[in-house]
């Protein structure tokens, strides 16, 4: 989205209404999805009422939210509101300017097929399974990776108790190995250049029982045979550093997946410690957060 519509929403987010702020930069940044919006759709996403959907398109020069989506279809042309076709146009500029991104384009694409293709899985499903009913949930990661660990492992504490990330600074992973491992599972992140730290671990889990899943690239050559799973995700992207990218994308397909094996339960957990976060910390906009 180019236009004069861009100008109106971007000076909105400066001297808006902090509810116009807020439609604003939604549209600013889903634009494909406002032509299969209606007022109370935007306005359920957005957090605001209906009647403040109709306010906001007047008072950035639109008499309702259909003449905004009107004027936000010409501002895209007639056709790339599909995403087919805005994907065949940028894979045809990059192809006419031999941009190497087109190619980086196409297998993110494919990577995350792949990525999918996992989620539909037996060891996916048995991986859900196991972190939907283990008694202790353990979480690793080395190098770069430790990121994607850390993301697994807060937001699966989101779903579920007993989650936690092994200590790295330690040096020892006491919390796992020096207690009760019964009912206990160890998730792993690693790409190469592997660490040694990780295969080490894997072992020593492995030989007391704990099952151990790997997720990793399509290079690691040490894990098959000694993991539970080994969960492969492309990483290569025709970029300068390989990318973790579909490592996140599978991580959120765990969290789905285990958020509906759990079932309603999960809504009170997510609940409470939004409270607790609520009390403790605060949210923006809250006005029931500490006021000190």
């Amino acid at each position: 989205m180019d236009g004069p519509m861009r100008q109106r929403l971007e000076a909105c987010l400066v001297d808006g209404t902090k509810a116009d702020r807020a439609l604003a930069a939604y549209i600013l940044a889903r634009p494909e999805t406002i032509p299969f919006e209606t007022a109370a759709t935007l306005a359920e996403k957005v957090e605001v009422s209906e009647a403040t959907v109709g306010r906001f398109c007047r008072s950035i020069g639109y008499d309702n939210l259909k003449d905004l989506k009107q004027q936000l279809g010409q501002e895209f042309g007639d056709r790339p509101w599909l995403i087919a076709d805005r994907l065949r146009d940028f894979q045809a500029q990059a192809r006419e300017a031999e941009n190497p991104l087109g190619r980086s384009l196409e297998l993110e694409i494919a990577g995350l097929v792949a990525v999918y293709e996992i989620a539909q899985s037996p060891e996916f499903r048995r991986v859900v399974q196991r972190l939907t009913t283990a008694r202790r949930v353990f979480v690793c990661g080395f190098q770069t990776e430790r990121a994607m660990a850390q993301m697994f492992a807060y937001q699966l504490q989101y779903l579920r108790d007993g989650v936690q990330l092994l200590d790295l600074e330690g040096g020892h992973f006491a919390e796992l190995f020096a207690t009760d491992v019964e009912n206990t599972a160890l998730v792993l992140f690693e790409a190469r250049r592997y660490s040694r730290l990780a295969r080490v671990v894997a072992r020593e889990a492995t030989a007391i029982g704990v099952p151990v899943t790997l997720v990793t690239d399509a290079f690691c050559d040490w894990g098959r045979g000694l993991v539970s799973e080994l969960l492969a995700v492309p990483t290569e992207f025709n970029l300068f550093w390989d990318s973790t990218a579909q490592m996140a994308s599978l991580v959120n397909l765990f969290m789905n997946a285990v958020s509906i094996e759990i079932g309603p339960a999960v809504e009170a957990r997510m609940t409470k410690v939004s409270e607790l976060y609520a009390r403790f910390t605060g949210h923006t906009g809250d006005p029931s957060g500490p006021k000190s």
